[in-house]
Formats: structure tokens, sequence, C-alpha cells
């Protein structure tokens, strides 16, 4: 059954998602239920987490505090129903001493060869509690955990450091992939707020490149070039960026001279729907990187998810207005 016809079939009070994951399914198993493990990746970015004590047994607990960005904590008691290793779990979310569980979960991991299928259903007592809690996820940030998670298991099994970030629209797989990869499309919804963008080049096909301008109009003018390595239609994007001048030599980031010389996109273009696309973006240094590049990049995740939300955002308004 694929992902679209799994995600109609969810009951109005349910909300289902999927990831596949690049790593083997007991390493995505351990990564869940061990809870050294989970404070690396569980919960927004910019949240921590403390475990209090963890039974991992039908009937067991998981007594966590979720520590916000603003120095909020937030108690949860997660209490298990099904375990079934490597492949199942259930267990209520949510709750604390004081209050029920807001929804149960259950989650599904399943081996595709080396990688990993997740599938989870959240379900909650009405179709207007999980209207609800979808928004609540989504202005808190809640599916960057998911990000997170891809981002934890490239460093585990990969030793590599990424930038997940993933944003579900409504709309084909094949606009999606258009507005991707035309010009004219592109360079209205890419750049940050404030910013316009110009392609005095656009070779946009496998093997081509491009080079362009972003500017604010006033004081900053940024010029880069990026190189097409992979554009499989509708379901794959991979291309490199370099900042430069305006004669196409290589140069830093202007406000950030540390920054990664060569970054590499992927995108990933997943169909949940005949009319609903989830777009994954996979961004990491490559070529020579410097130690203090590739910190600079791992500290700055919090700011590409702004960065990218803003981008985002930006093309969920263009996709409605067209």
């Amino acid at each position: 059954m694929s992902a679209s016809t799994k995600r109609a079939a969810a009951k109005p009070n349910e909300i289902y998602l999927e990831r596949l994951y690049d790593a083997p399914v007991e390493a995505v198993w351990n990564a869940w239920v061990d809870p050294a493990q989970a404070a690396h990746w569980w919960g927004p970015r910019g949240f921590s987490l403390t475990t209090h004590s963890k039974s991992l047994s039908v009937g067991g607990q998981w007594r966590y505090t979720m520590h916000g960005p603003d120095g909020t904590d937030y108690p949860n008691i997660a209490t298990y129903f099904e375990i079934e290793e490597h492949h199942k779990l259930v267990y209520d979310h949510g709750a604390t001493d004081d209050t029920p569980a807001l929804f149960r979960v259950t989650v599904f991991f399943t081996a595709i060869g080396k990688k990993t299928l997740m599938e989870m259903t959240m379900a909650l007592a009405t179709p207007e509690a999980a209207a609800q809690t979808r928004q609540f996820i989504k202005q808190a940030g809640g599916e960057a955990t998911w990000d997170r998670f891809a981002e934890y298991l490239a460093e585990q099994t990969e030793s590599k450091h990424r930038f997940v970030i993933n944003r579900s629209f409504d709309t084909s797989i094949e606009t999606m992939y258009d507005v991707w990869t035309k010009a004219d499309h592109f360079s209205k919804w890419l750049p940050p707020t404030g910013f316009t963008m110009e392609f005095m080049r656009a070779d946009l096909h496998e093997g081509g490149s491009s080079f362009y301008k972003m500017s604010n109009g006033s004081n900053v003018t940024m010029y880069g070039r990026a190189f097409y390595l992979e554009m499989k239609r509708p379901d794959r994007l991979v291309y490199t960026q370099q900042f430069c001048d305006e004669h196409e030599n290589i140069s830093r980031h202007p406000m950030a001279p540390t920054w990664p010389e060569t970054m590499q996109t992927t995108v990933e273009f997943t169909a949940e729907g005949e009319n609903r696309t989830r777009v994954t973006v996979t961004w990491e240094p490559v070529g020579d990187v410097k130690d203090d590049e590739l910190q600079a990049f791992i500290k700055e995740r919090r700011g590409m998810t702004m960065g990218w939300t803003g981008s985002f955002d930006k093309l969920e308004a263009y996709l409605s207005a067209a």
C-alpha cells in the first residue's frame, strides 16, 4: 500500500506520517528506545531532553522532561502497550501525573534493504482534536523531530553531518518538481524574505549550471552558482551551490566567512496523494571541508530551519496563488 493510500485510509481522528531512513532497522529501533540516544534528537530544534526513568515493557513507562529553548519544561509520561522488537511500538503520549495522555501512537519499523521505513499513526479522541494537534505540531516545529532523527542516524551510521527539513504541500508531484527546476518559478519563492533573485544563466538540466544573484534592493547583493548533478523527474534533484562574485569567482558567505565553500542540496519529492507532495531537503557540506567550516554548519541548524521555513512559507503562498 502506497503512502498516499495509507494516508487516505487514516481515520478522521488520526494523524499519519512516514519517513524512509537511510539506516538499518536495528539502528533505527535502538535510537528510538535507548533514552541516551533519544536525547540527541527527540523533540523540535532547540529542545533538550532529560529522562527520569524508562521501562521498555508492556505496561512500563518512559518518564521524561522536554526543555524548551525559552527555559519552559514539559513533563511527559509515555506508557507502553505493545512492543515487538525492531518492528512495532504502541504507547500513549503526553500524559503527566495530573493529566491523561493526549493521544495513542502506533509506530511500525520495516526493513527495506539497508533502509528503514518508519510509519507512525497518532490516534486522538476526535477529528477536531486531531486538527488542533496537527496545527500545534506545525507551529511548534514538531515535524523537525523526524528531521533531527535523520541527521542523528546519518552521524551514527555514516559519520556524515547533514541538515534535513521536510514540508508537505497541497500540489501534485509534477507541479512541485517544476517549481524547483524552472528558473521563473524557483526565483519567486527561494530567496530570503526581503530579497529578490535573478538568474544570469539558467541551464537547469542534469550536467548544467546556473549563475544568479540575490539582492535586498539596497546594500546587500549576493552572487551564487549551482551545478546540477541529478535531475530525475519527478522524484529527485541534486545540485551543489557556491557563493561567488559577479565574475563567478568563488567567494565566501558575505556574513559567515567560515561557512563551507561548497554545499550539496538533495531534494526528494514524495507523492502523499494526487494533489499533495512532501518535499525533503537534505543539505550537507562537500569537498575539502575544514573543521571550523563543519562546526559552523553544525551550529547553524536552527538558523537553517528558519531560513528554509521562510522559503517554504513563500512557496506555499506561491502555489496557492497560482
